[in-house]
């Protein structure tokens, strides 16, 4: 049987296939937009960066992975909207695209929650379903098109798409609707008083730039820390502390000098009304902080 003067089979394999990739790179590409747009608001020394680090190193392998989700949820997802219009209403219409999406979404998030230790909040769990719903919803029902001339359109469509979230984004940070985070500006009177990790130490600087530390972790450079090797190096002692304004509020330095520690620079973070002083643990990929928050309101 032929369609648009096309095998049925070439239709399935061919230019189908090659649709949903580029659905699929086109949604990656967006998604990617407004992951950095939220990074930059939130509160993290990373935000925005850690995806432009990850970003070459995914492009290698995007159609691949494309490739793969296409054969392994888009194809499901759409030959499973054909059954069920055929079976309950005896036609594929395509409202079944979205039904069978869900359907396909909620045996995506019962395999990953499981793998991520199931941890994640029943929000968190309902938000994913609902975006890997839409992510397979829209290249499932652009399956169904015959239309021969189409990837050309849904490319500029979807490139449109794109750099008009990223102009949004660009516009909404540089008007102030989008909060763009930076760390508070401190000054050395801030610093002064009782900091705590919550987990029983403590750091407390004095206004003549002394400081005393209790029980503070000393091993936050440590390649294993966290791994069970070389973990339990905890600090105690007397010294000095300095700080560095730096040349903005992200190059703030808070210098702790303990003869019986061998503590790295502290970075500071937080908000004004919470700042925090951290260190990364190990690999400072693995965006895992070590952090002290006040604890006596302040000097």
């Amino acid at each position: 049987m032929e369609k648009s003067g096309r095998p049925e089979k070439e239709w399935l394999t061919g230019r189908s296939v090659q649709l949903s990739i580029l659905v699929l790179l086109l949604e990656a590409t967006l998604a990617y937009v407004v992951s950095v747009v939220y990074g930059v608001t939130q509160e993290s020394p990373n935000a925005g960066v850690g995806s432009g680090i990850l970003l070459p190193v995914l492009a290698v392998f995007a159609a691949g992975i494309a490739g793969a989700l296409t054969v392994g949820l888009v194809l499901p997802t759409a030959w499973l909207s054909e059954v069920l219009g055929h079976r309950f209403a005896g036609r594929a219409a395509w409202w079944w695209v979205p039904v069978a999406a869900g359907a396909v979404s909620l045996v995506v998030v019962a395999v990953v929650v499981p793998l991520a230790g199931g941890g994640t909040g029943a929000g968190a769990v309902a938000l994913g379903w609902v975006l890997t719903t839409a992510a397979l919803t829209v290249p499932a029902l652009l399956w169904r098109s015959r239309r021969e001339r189409i990837l050309k359109p849904v490319a500029l469509w979807g490139a449109a798409a794109v750099v008009l979230t990223a102009v949004l984004g660009g516009v909404g940070l540089a008007t102030g609707v989008l909060k763009e985070y930076r760390p508070p500006a401190l000054a050395s009177a801030d610093l002064v008083g009782r900091w705590s990790d919550g987990q029983g130490g403590t750091v407390a600087f004095t206004p003549d730039g002394r400081v005393t530390v209790v029980d503070i972790d000393d091993d936050l450079g440590g390649w294993g820390h966290g791994d069970g090797e070389g973990d339990g190096a905890i600090c105690t002692g007397q010294g000095t502390w300095t700080y560095e304004p730096g040349g903005g509020t992200w190059s703030q330095e808070v210098d702790i000098t303990v003869d019986s520690c061998t503590y790295g620079t502290w970075n500071v973070g937080g908000t004004e009304s919470r700042p925090t002083l951290y260190q990364y643990i190990g690999d400072p990929d693995s965006w895992d902080l070590y952090e002290l928050r006040r604890t006596d309101g302040g000097p």
